[in-house]
């Protein structure tokens, strides 16, 4: 699909579900849904979003899933099965992240605790360091297994795959995101990264 600019801003402030499934074991927390995104209805839907390539170097998927043109609902399938879920800090649209107020990231922290506690996964994967710095009152945290949980969750903060966040590699997103999932129980295909 492609839209052009002027589609594009209409989805401004728009919203996209959850991907729950029945079992969540390990919930990736982007930080708010990009405007294509939002289009798509589909998580990570831009092309060079490094996301599901790093799922699938980690060894958390079997194949890379293109949710550039919208979900195919065989891979929703998939990754629910997998025991993969996919939620917003705030789920405002917005072009970039960096739109977000602090006042916004710190409500949606209040938010996500309360939904987690619902969701009961095993591990949340919160995706970029300096969101969650803000949002959780954390201006000190390091990436990595964080030392409280988040609604009974065990937390753990891993780099954004955005095409934007070039300093981590693919090789760095899939090791982080492999041990997040580790730590929720989900088995990883043959390619894990150490």
């Amino acid at each position: 699909m492609r839209f052009t600019p002027a589609e594009l801003a209409t989805y401004r402030g728009g919203t996209l579900p959850d991907l729950l499934g029945a079992d969540v074991r390990l919930l990736f927390v982007g930080i708010n849904p990009g405007l294509l995104t939002v289009a798509t209805q589909s998580h990570f839907g831009r092309r060079g979003n490094r996301f599901y390539p790093a799922l699938y170097r980690a060894g958390i998927i079997d194949r890379v899933i293109d949710a550039s043109g919208g979900f195919d609902p065989a891979d929703v399938a998939y990754l629910t099965g997998r025991g993969i879920g996919i939620t917003s800090l705030v789920a405002r649209a917005t072009a970039r992240a960096d739109e977000l107020t602090a006042d916004e990231l710190r409500a949606g922290a209040v938010d996500l605790a309360a939904r987690v506690a619902a969701i009961r996964p095993a591990v949340v994967a919160f995706l970029g360091i300096s969101a969650y710095r803000v949002g959780f009152g954390q201006p000190g945290a390091v990436t990595g297994r964080q030392p409280e949980p988040l609604g009974g969750a065990e937390l753990w903060v891993v780099p954004n795959p955005s095409g934007l966040n070039r300093h981590a590699s693919l090789d760095v997103l899939a090791a982080s995101y492999a041990a997040a999932a580790r730590a929720g129980g989900i088995v990883l295909h043959p390619r894990e990264l150490g």
